[in-house]
């Protein structure tokens, strides 16, 4: 893979946190930056290629098909409604996967060599995890560079995190060194409840660097745009949470130029 590519795995085992709104308009703001950026639905919801306007009767080229070598990543990659972004759709089949895989050869790098050829097509590649820790997860994590977690302002946040930073130095100690934290990002907050800034103290206070100063609050816009098949940033740039992903991947860029 070139040097300058950025595999992102957006990943959390907890359902509903976010990660698939983040992932979606992460990916937008990126490409509003003058990225080149593909999105990689890998959750069998396919809630991401929903976002982006993909209707489900028109995903024939899919993450399934793209990791049972099915289809080359060339043939699975489509142009998105948004300029610079394009996406590999999700269908429920991808499940199936799960299982399928496991008597396959190097069943935990399939994403990962099926992305490969088309590596120096992009600048950033995201890639929206299923909601849990089985081999989906496992071939998104092996296929990154870095790994971003959404973390929702709730009172649970921290428990689930636990679990998934074990995964996550599990496969940095076996199947992928180089895979680093890209960081964690605070969701759904809301500044009218105190514990939201609770939570959100005790994270930093825990993980410190490790989190964005950027945190993505609760917005009705965020939850509307994808009944549109928009992102948020698409649906309604002014509101207060496309700015945050605005200033989220304003964030993540910095980052990126300060490690280069």
């Amino acid at each position: 893979m070139v040097s300058s590519l950025r595999i992102i795995a957006i990943a959390n085992q907890k359902g509903g946190v976010g990660k698939t709104t983040t992932s979606v308009n992460l990916a937008t703001a990126l490409a509003a930056c003058g990225r080149r950026v593909l999105l990689v639905d890998f959750d069998p919801q396919g809630n991401a290629s929903t976002g982006l306007g993909v209707d489900e009767d028109d995903r024939a080229a899919n993450s399934y098909r793209l990791v049972t070598g099915e289809m080359t990543a060339k043939a699975a990659i489509r142009e998105s409604n948004v300029a610079g972004l394009d996406i590999i759709a999700a269908v429920v089949d991808l499940s199936a996967a799960e299982i399928e895989l496991t008597t396959i050869d190097r069943r935990e790098f399939r994403l990962a060599d099926a992305l490969e050829p088309i590596a120096a097509g992009y600048d950033y590649i995201i890639i929206d995890c299923p909601p849990s820790l089985g081999l989906l997860t496992v071939n998104a994590l092996c296929a990154a560079h870095s790994v971003l977690v959404p973390l929702q302002c709730e009172f649970y946040a921290l428990e689930g995190l636990s679990q998934l930073m074990r995964t996550v130095a599990s496969v940095q100690g076996g199947l992928n060194r180089q895979l680093a934290m890209q960081g964690i990002v605070l969701t759904m907050y809301d500044g009218r409840n105190k514990l939201s800034e609770q939570v959100a103290n005790d994270v930093r206070t825990h993980l410190g660097n490790l989190v964005y100063n950027t945190v993505i609050p609760r917005n009705v816009r965020v939850s509307e745009a994808p009944s549109f098949g928009q992102p948020v940033l698409i649906y309604d740039l002014n509101c207060a949470g496309s700015k945050a992903y605005i200033a989220l991947a304003a964030e993540l860029l910095e980052q990126e130029k300060e490690a280069a």
